[in-house]
């Protein structure tokens, strides 16, 4: 089953000492880009996190974020910084002194200034750590993965009925095209008659002449390739593969085999057949480029 890039998931679960929550989202990308913002001190996951999530995902811009609040914080040591408070103390009395003010430096006032309390906590367990967020990542993964996989299926549906469309344009035409050229040799033969005013046509001429444009405006060959383009489409969107790049090149091939069509044709209903074919491809090339 084809995916789609765009996707997101969220889990919120308190394992073991820890409430974590973790976010994932995913946008389209030529490759696979991972970004990841954790709660300060627990960086070290993002490493692992970006092999972990590229085993499950091959193409897209994946953002994640992690949150980790310990609920076990007996560990936690708080310290007072004396030089720095000190420093602030010295500070403010000064400014007291210089400007004539009040002194009212109290514990609160100090405490509202960064770094004058030191927190300390003895260095984590990374394989523990990540064993936990692992958890929530795993939660927040299969959300993901599974609005990846139903956006996918519409984007399939979509396509294959876009092939629909153009198969059965492509089927006119071929039935169209041969009609062409026994309309110009028709024509052919008529503007003769009428430059010649005389019955007496040289019928191999005419023959000849509607060879020529015969072979000029023949698309046989490029509509049973795009056909066969069709085909293999149908083939890849039914993979459990990552198939986006293989389907982008596929649309290449039609458009290209399209734009051939549209050069030889030399008629103005089967010119509109080819821009009706052109429309649909151009909206499976956008299509495709949501997929995986």
């Amino acid at each position: 089953m084809i995916m789609s890039m765009t996707g997101f998931g969220r889990a919120e679960l308190s394992v073991g000492t820890r409430d974590i929550i973790v976010e994932i989202k995913s946008v389209n990308h030529r490759y696979f880009e991972f970004s990841c913002r954790t709660t300060r001190g627990y960086s070290f996951l993002e490493d692992k996190l970006k092999k972990y999530v590229g085993s499950k995902v091959s193409r897209g811009k994946v953002d994640m974020y992690v949150s980790i609040t310990e609920t076990d914080d007996t560990s936690v040591e708080v310290e007072l910084n004396k030089p720095l408070a000190k420093g602030y103390i010295d500070a403010m009395r000064a400014m007291a002194d210089e400007y004539g003010i009040s002194d009212d430096i109290s514990v609160s006032t100090l405490s509202r200034f960064n770094d004058v309390f030191q927190i300390s906590r003895p260095p984590a367990d990374e394989d523990a750590v990540f064993a936990d967020v692992k958890v929530a990542v795993d939660v927040a993964l299969e959300h993901f993965l599974s609005m990846r996989r139903a956006e996918g299926e519409k984007l399939r549906a979509d396509i294959l009925s876009r092939s629909e469309t153009i198969m059965s344009i492509v089927g006119e035409i071929e039935v169209r095209s041969p009609l062409t050229v026994q309309e110009y040799r028709e024509r052919l033969y008529a503007k003769l008659k009428d430059v010649l005013q005389s019955n007496d046509i040289d019928d191999q001429r005419i023959l000849t002449e509607a060879a020529i444009f015969a072979d000029k405006v023949a698309v046989d060959e490029e509509t049973v390739r795009l056909r066969s383009h069709f085909d293999q489409m149908k083939v890849f969107l039914d993979s459990s593969e990552p198939v986006g790049r293989k389907l982008d090149f596929i649309v290449q091939e039609m458009n290209r085999e399209a734009n051939t069509i549209g050069s030889k044709v030399n008629d103005s209903k089967l010119a509109h057949k080819v821009v009706d074919i052109k429309g649909e491809i151009e909206k499976i090339r956008e299509q495709v480029q949501n997929i995986e």
